[in-house]
């Protein structure tokens, strides 16, 4: 078979649920080796688009290929290149976290699943718990274990569904720490979240799922340039200084923190009109205690285009 240079390509994608349209014409592709993560609110259609590429059910139009392989046609095959974490363990919890691995080593057929699965253990740090019952485990533990009975069989693909949801700020950063891991070995992990936050930190391409379509997709960059880049912030020594600065700053839209002294003013982000404000404040004798320029986050990004997104929507309805 012919080498791909993408391990996802899905084109014009669609289910339905009754009479609720879940996904719509949705489009994307994910490059060999890279981390994709689709980004989106609770009920986008994140979920749903994962069970269609892991063959879990089917869609009512458009085509998917994993690996090269069509999923509708080549179901078997899809099976033999790709693992799937799902938002819920499924690891069983009345066996040791040994034993998991070891089951799921001989339905892989290897030859040596409890090598395998001590390798496993060591590398995801479980070898001391190895002989402990899974129910025993914390919720990091065991999504570290399930992440690790995904990896039996060398698989080309892993598909993260919310992976860290439940889990605390320090098991979280660890399970990001595990996916560059594994992605750095060549592996394709494609990977859905709610949280910003971590899109921002794994995702070479990040596309943004809302009410069942794409509607952005990019690097974490390329995203952020999306909106202006002319944000600045000053902070100012007292109460005095900072009311002078409102009343010099009427013409601008500003966003105000007086219990901080602070001012942010939105600009065109042009040299010119940074250095006129600043000249204001000099000739107004305004001491200014700090400044600081205030590049978009991912989440100003988000909220912007899922707003612009739903009123284009109204406006079809009305």
């Amino acid at each position: 078979m012919e080498e791909v240079k993408y391990s996802i390509c899905v084109s014009a994608l669609q289910k339905k649920y009754k009479d609720k349209e879940v996904l719509s014409n949705v489009t994307f592709s994910v490059p060999k080796g890279t981390i994709y993560t689709l980004l989106g609110s609770n009920g986008a259609g994140k979920t749903t688009t994962i069970r269609i590429l892991t063959t879990q059910i089917k869609a009512d139009n458009g085509t998917v290929q994993i690996e090269g392989y069509n999923v509708f046609d080549n179901p078997q095959k899809v099976h033999e290149v790709i693992s799937l974490t799902g938002q819920f363990s499924a690891v069983d919890e009345c066996l040791t976290g040994k034993e998991n691995l070891i089951i799921m080593g001989k339905l892989r057929h290897l030859s040596k699943p409890e090598e395998t699965a001590d390798n496993l253990l060591e590398y995801f740090e479980l070898a001391k718990a190895s002989n402990r019952i899974v129910s025993t485990y914390s919720g990091g533990m065991k999504r570290k274990l399930d992440i690790a009975m995904s990896l039996i069989g060398n698989p080309k693909i892993i598909f993260l569904d919310e992976p860290t949801t439940g889990l605390d700020p320090q098991s979280r950063h660890s399970m990001w720490n595990i996916i560059r891991d594994l992605n750095k070995s060549g592996v394709t992990i494609f990977l859905t979240t709610q949280y910003l936050e971590e899109a921002e930190q794994l995702a070479d391409i990040i596309g943004i799922l809302d009410n069942g379509k794409i509607i952005a997709e990019g690097t974490p960059e390329e995203l952020k340039a999306y909106l202006p880049q002319g944000e600045v912030q000053f902070t100012f020594e007292n109460s005095e200084e900072f009311e002078k600065a409102i009343l010099l700053m009427k013409d601008y839209k500003v966003s105000i923190t007086p219990e901080e002294y602070s001012i942010i003013v939105f600009t065109d982000g042009k040299a010119d009109t940074l250095s006129k404000i600043f000249y204001m404040l000099y000739t107004s004798e305004i001491s200014i205690q700090n400044f600081k320029e205030l590049a978009p986050t991912l989440e100003d990004v988000f909220l912007s285009m899922i707003e612009e997104s739903e009123g284009k929507s109204n406006e079809v309805k009305d």
